[in-house]
């Protein structure tokens, strides 16, 4: 036993480990261990206790071959890819961390391992072996080496999203060994001769999802509801039919398409994840807020092939959940029994862990109704702490993109507030403080960081009109006025109710802004429309209006828009399922220009994805709203949040 000594890595002289030639039992928890010196060697080692310490990796415990008992506990950057990782390189393990994985290690293994080879072999066949000529140079074979290696790690996926590390790492091992074997082709690679490359996982009868203990049970939405039908309804726009066809729930739906269609968007899933008591008859959680993760840049984890991410956390009643999009498996879930979430942001901060060492983690802080913002460190599954930010409901939050601890919460209380949510130490132990307080007329409902000055100007949508604030932390008073309400058309007069629900940048310089009462939404230039040089507060100024899109004529509130800034694209829902998309990338260079004038029409919207006709044992859910809809950067998923506890998950085409 060497347990609790404050031992490192470096701790660990191969020298001395060496000479153990007999031992088989060793227990190395509760110390500062961050990976495995590779030359211990142990040869016969089986059982080895590493709770309780700081590892990153599991590869090097391919060392103790005849390893039958592991537990690595409370690793909190070891992930379930980690525990398939193990599994398939020690083919003696029985236990880990305390459970019998005799049955799914057999299944990681050997169980349709040659599916993922033929997948490689396939890939290869049908992209590659047509580029490589008869007689090839050495620097020809390294070129078409590494393409292969980038294609096959992203374009073959198997399994659930939720092992896609694992699967990209065995993919690799496998391209590696295809290479070298069929085709000669030698690499110098870390892969490790010893690994086996004939065996492979798929998704597995037991749920990926015991790993995670604290993770409520929940469901797909169609795929725990009985009977659920899915018909294909039409699109207003090019009155062509959508094959929706749920890919979780085994239901039948029609698949027709006009050869001219162009469908930008299927339905890929339906899901009840918010409910009360996880009560299945429940249609009435609003769901309000979704944002997706940010991808991790930094680190020993940084993945160098998927770009963009494909979890969202969601909120509304009583819990927050992290959901893939691709499979519609709700990853996570965070629950407080008394809380109404409102609203949900991401941030990365880098937090110090031994030897002084820094990371990147996501951070997910989450509001509502009783005015408190919940800190959430998502990898850990662990809720570290909380600020009790107002004494009134939290209608939004937003983190500064350029300082990432400072977080912003808009509040019933008519008031915004910046804080420093600090940085938590290995304890999770961390300080925060309020910088400033913003003073509202109305209550704010939407807020916004001007792009070209995040950390000088907000923007705010809220109950009685559209305001800016100037937020640079150098100014002493720490609790300030607005500098400017904007007036819009039809606004005879500041008194004018003017309800702004929807609120976001289309770009550096082009804010969307929705306002109920109207029922169309604004195009309109932060620039041209903000004189940064007037002095003194509460000055009102009029919004430069660029063009006018036309949208529902519903008188109802807080159907929420967004944009995809990187694809140029304003996504909005109504008060009947549907969503508004708006491709405006003819638009955005003439409106940039110095002569840039209005749109003189209304634009219309490039297409409207209709609710599919979605019957809950034969009945169909009643009136839906779509609170809100947000697109991944990438824009390949669309998240659609109604008012009937259903998440919907759309796929571009």
């Amino acid at each position: 036993s060497l347990s609790k000594l404050q031992l490192k890595t470096g701790d660990l002289d191969p020298r001395l480990f060496s000479r153990l030639r007999h031992l088989q039992k060793l227990d190395l928890s509760d110390n500062l261990l961050d990976k495995f010196p590779n030359s211990l060697t142990l040869p016969d080692l089986r059982v080895l206790n590493c709770n309780n310490n700081k590892l990153e990796d599991v590869t090097a415990l391919k060392q103790f071959p005849l390893l039958e008992e592991l537990t690595y506990e409370n690793n909190v950057y070891l992930t379930l890819n980690d525990d398939y990782k193990v599994m398939f390189l020690l083919q003696n393990l029985r236990l880990l961390n305390g459970k019998d994985i005799t049955k799914l290690a057999n299944h990681v293994r050997r169980v349709n391992s040659q599916k993922l080879t033929s997948k490689v072999t396939a890939h290869w066949k049908k992209f590659f072996s047509d580029q490589l000529p008869e007689k090839y140079t050495a620097e020809q074979v390294k070129s078409i080496k590494k393409k292969f290696l980038k294609s096959v790690q992203t374009n073959v996926v198997y399994g659930p999203s939720s092992l896609s590390e694992f699967t990209r790492w065995r993919v690799k091992m496998i391209a590696e060994e295809f290479l070298a074997n069929s085709l000669g082709l030698e690499l110098n690679s870390d892969t490790e001769p010893e690994e086996k490359t004939d065996e492979n996982e798929e998704e597995s009868t037991e749920s990926p999802r015991e790993a995670a203990e604290d993770v409520a049970p929940v469901g797909d939405f169609s795929s725990y509801i009985s009977n659920v039908t899915v018909t294909p309804s039409k699109r207003k726009r090019n009155h062509s039919k959508s094959s929706p066809g749920n890919k979780r729930s085994k239901t039948q739906a029609n698949t027709e398409e006009e050869a001219e269609e162009d469908v930008s968007a299927e339905p890929l899933h339906f899901l009840q994840c918010h409910s009360k008591g996880n009560s299945r008859e429940d249609f009435k959680t609003q769901l309000w807020s979704c944002v997706f993760e940010p991808v991790l840049d930094s680190g020993a984890r940084k993945d160098p092939i998927v770009s963009s991410s494909r979890t969202v956390a969601t909120c509304g009643g009583e819990s927050v959940c992290l959901i893939d999009c691709e499979t519609g498996t709700v990853l996570k879930k965070y629950k407080v029994a008394t809380e109404e979430f409102f609203s949900v942001a991401w941030t990365t901060l880098t937090m110090v862990i031994s030897d002084s060492r820094k990371k990147a983690h996501n951070i997910l802080a989450a509001a509502g109704r009783r005015g408190i913002v919940k800190l959430i460190h998502v990898a850990a599954d662990f809720c570290y702490g909380e600020i009790k930010a107002h004494k009134k409901p939290i209608a939004t939050v937003c983190f500064s993109p350029t300082q990432e601890t400072h977080l912003f919460t808009a509040s019933y209380d008519k008031r915004i507030a910046l804080w420093d949510i600090g940085i938590p130490d290995c304890d999770y132990n961390f300080k925060a403080s309020q910088l400033l307080v913003l003073e509202t007329a109305s209550i704010p409902l939407r807020i916004a960081l001007v792009p070209t000055c995040p950390e000088q100007y907000l923007l705010a949508g809220c109950e009685d009109g559209c305001f800016a604030w100037n937020i640079k932390l150098d100014k002493g008073q720490k609790s300030r006025p607005f500098e400017a309400i904007f007036q819009f058309p039809g606004e005879e007069s500041l008194t004018t109710s003017h309800r702004v629900d929807g609120l976001a940048f289309l770009n550096d310089d082009v804010v969307v802004s929705k306002s109920s009462k109207p029922g169309c939404i604004y195009l309109w230039s932060w620039s041209k429309s903000f004189d940064a040089k007037g002095k003194g507060c509460q000055r009102t100024m009029s919004a430069v209006i660029l063009a006018e899109l036309e949208w529902s004529t519903t008188d109802m509130s807080y159907l929420t828009l967004s944009t995809c800034p990187a694809k140029e694209y304003v996504f909005c829902g109504d008060e009947k399922g549907s969503v508004w998309m708006y491709n405006l990338s003819t638009y955005t260079t003439g409106w940039g220009s110095p002569k840039g004038k209005r749109s003189e029409r209304r634009i219309s919207p490039t297409q409207i994805l209709m609710w599919p006709e979605l019957r809950v044992n034969g009945e169909q859910p009643p009136e839906i709203l779509v609170n809100n809809v947000v697109a991944d950067p990438a824009f390949t998923y669309l998240v659609v949040l109604t008012s009937v506890n259903i998440t919907a998950i759309w796929k571009k085409s």
